[in-house]
């Protein structure tokens, strides 16, 4: 329940304001470039950019893609994928007795077998110990770090994701470089996140931008993400069968999107370029133009066929001249590369001029990438930077790829090692690591919350933000039910409360501002932590930072009442009327803390204030009173009722009160003489 619920004054106004919660969501990430970040470069051969390996990469972006088990060793994708594309001639099985552990923590974390999760904590111990295999130093460092039957060790967890990441796991990778982005030691965070946005950059498509896949919110503030999760059932979705059946009948648009919905795995759909295949090539077939594109990137990607570039420049040139400008962007890419065409420089950058030419994203980077590196051009890194800059503005994720490394080398932009970092995170999270997050929605789709609450675990120890929040929110709402593992079986409250805390404060450190708010309730009311009025304080006023609501509202209250802050009902009334500017949401709950403030003002140490003062003690019962009387059908009247008489009882107080005024200013005088008739 939320504070701002807590905080009202009359019975009647809980009751209304717990309809009305407020929206609160983390603010994207948004780059901001001043004149001061640019930085004068002569383009000249004296460019660090020769010295500098990691400008050696195919910066467009390359084609000869590996699959996510060599990108991301020691991946539990074995353990979540369809057995069809696990079971290979080239399946390791030196790594069996590895994922058959890891297969038992997860069935005791969505069962509770605190037995079974011990049985397999010991055998990931001695296979990072004894066998000194990366991926099970990388989980039993997950393990420290959780306090998942073992003691929670920060210490023992870095140094098993140390290990685990010169042995190449990316997982470990990930945590450390997040580790070191807390501590503010940027030149080793930006170091492996450099490493790992590469990764997952060189994924992404030659033509046109993929869609963005964020990990879904679960939550929206207090309350579950239904709309959004109702999105991500797959197959299950209502709205998928009915697109499905469309498609089937002849539709078109429904073919193309049933391609895209399986090419980039969208809606809660695993990835399947076969089947996407067939819905492209049946749309060209029914004259659905958009598909030629992607018919083009499958080809020259080899997504589910053998790579043909000569076909996938065909199906790129039918594209362009259907006007689908992002095209050319492929087709540039092929002659850069002389892939099923002769190299061209000259040629590639008219095809990226006109993608650029009819603000296409892609094609302002891959002139900027030209520019850059002095490809058919004379090299220009000014021109090069305008061209990242544009192209991050409309999204492009290479551009703030190409952008970090600018921040990071100084090459371009003035070296700055905390924004390399924070542009190198934002490329790394979209690798194949990320996948995560899929298997944790499908497992939270399926009521499993157990795993569900592993694998946002996980992730949110590999840096995300959202896995964060999500796994805080499964603790929080479903208690008991979300199967935490403690450090000797299943969580205790105590446990539960801490963990929670501590994935609040992390996503609130990210720019969570509803983190923010728990983190605060947590100290006001001393929830899995101490009871702390000024640290409550420090939290709401970093939410507030973030021109949030409801942390006014809270800081207006503990204003009001002098709890953590100066009693001060200036200083309230400034803070409430700040809320209401920023939600018109608010205005009924900050229009009954105004009343308070009135009433406080004028009627202090009445009976009024005394029941607005006791308010916060009484709040549960009477909340559980509102859940099992008033919320129930023909109970409406009764509240009136109460209402009335609460009402009745005002009026009244404040007539004695007047009465008693007015009789002493008329009350006679003794000494005065009566006047004569």
């Amino acid at each position: 329940m939320s504070r701002s619920s807590c905080h009202l004054f009359l019975f009647l106004f809980l009751l209304l304001f717990s309809l009305f919660p407020f929206p609160l969501l983390a603010r994207p990430f948004v780059l901001v470039l001043s004149q001061d970040d640019l930085k004068d470069v002569q383009n000249d051969d004296a460019s660090p950019l020769d010295s500098d390996s990691s400008w050696d990469d195919d910066d467009f972006g390359g084609t000869h893609v590996k699959p996510d088990d060599e990108l991301d060793p020691g991946s539990w994708r074995r353990l979540f994928e369809p057995p069809t594309t696990l079971l290979s001639p080239s399946h390791d099985t030196s790594l069996d007795s590895y994922y058959s552990a890891v297969q038992k923590i997860i069935s005791a974390s969505n069962n509770g077998d605190a037995r079974l999760m011990e049985e397999a904590a010991a055998e990931i111990e001695t296979a990072a110990n004894t066998d000194g295999d990366p991926h099970a130093r990388s989980v039993l460092g997950f393990l420290y770090g959780m306090g998942m039957m073992r003691e929670r060790n920060k210490a023992k967890a870095f140094l098993n994701h140390y290990f685990a990441a010169e042995g190449g796991n990316a997982q470990s990778k990930m945590a450390l470089a997040y580790t070191y982005s807390r501590q503010d030691m940027h030149e080793k965070a930006v170091k492996l996140y450099a490493e790992l946005a590469e990764i997952a950059v060189n994924s992404f498509l030659i033509s046109k931008d993929s869609p963005v896949i964020e990990p879904i919110r679960i939550h929206n503030g207090a309350e579950e993400n239904k709309e959004a999760l109702k999105k991500s059932r797959g197959e299950d979705d209502e709205d998928f069968q009915i697109l499905e059946y469309q498609a089937q009948k002849g539709n078109a648009g429904a073919m193309y999107k049933m391609g895209l919905f399986y090419y980039f795995g969208l809606r809660g759909l695993r990835r399947d370029h076969t089947k996407a295949l067939m819905w492209f090539l049946k749309a060209v077939d029914k004259g659905e133009p958009r598909s030629l594109e992607l018919l083009g990137e499958i080809y020259a990607r080899g997504a589910g066929v053998e790579r043909n570039y000569t076909k996938a420049l065909e199906w790129l040139s039918l594209a362009s001249e259907h006007g689908l400008y992002s095209a050319y962007n492929g087709m540039g890419y092929l002659h850069v590369k002389g892939y099923g065409v002769e190299k061209n420089y000259t040629k590639a950058k008219e095809y990226f001029d006109k993608a650029a030419d009819n603000e296409d994203a892609g094609g302002h980077y891959n002139l900027g990438v030209m520019y850059l590196k002095g490809i058919g051009v004379k090299r220009d890194v000014k021109i090069a930077c305008k061209c990242f800059i544009v192209a991050a503005n409309a999204g492009q994720p290479k551009a703030f790829y190409q952008l970090a490394k600018m921040f990071h080398t100084g090459v371009g932009l003035k070296k700055n090692l905390p924004m390399a970092t924070a542009l190198y995170k934002l490329v790394a999270e979209r690798g194949p690591w990320s996948s995560l997050s899929r298997w944790a929605l499908e497992s939270y789709l399926k009521g499993d919350m157990g795993k569900a609450f592993l694998l946002y675990s996980r992730m949110a120890e590999l840096g995300y933000e959202i896995a964060q929040s999500n796994a805080a929110w499964i603790l929080d709402k479903y208690g008991e039910r979300s199967m935490c593992m403690g450090e000797s079986g299943v969580c205790t409250d105590a446990e539960r409360h801490q963990r929670a805390h501590s994935l609040w404060w992390q996503a609130s450190e990210q720019g969570n501002e509803h983190a923010a708010l728990l983190i605060g309730d947590a100290y006001y009311y001393g929830r899995g932590t101490v009871r702390d009025y000024e640290r409550a304080a420090e939290a709401y006023i970093h939410a507030k930072s973030q021109s949030n609501a409801q942390a006014m509202f809270n800081l207006g209250y503990m204003h009001e009442h002098g709890h953590g802050l100066p009693f001060d009902l200036h200083l309230a009334k400034r803070y409430y009327d700040q809320a209401l500017e920023l939600d018109p949401a608010a205005k009924l709950p900050v229009t009954l803390a105004l009343a308070s403030l009135w009433v406080r003002k004028n009627y202090a140490d009445s009976f009024l204030v005394h029941i607005i003062d006791s308010l916060p003690e009484v709040y549960p019962r009477v909340e559980e009173w509102v859940e099992n009387v008033i919320m129930e059908e023909g109970n409406a009247t009764i509240l009136t009722l109460f209402v009335c008489l609460l009402t009745v009882l005002y009026l009244r107080e404040r007539q004695r009160r007047h009465a008693i005024a007015a009789a002493g200013a008329h009350e006679p005088n003794e000494h005065v003489v009566p006047a004569a008739r």
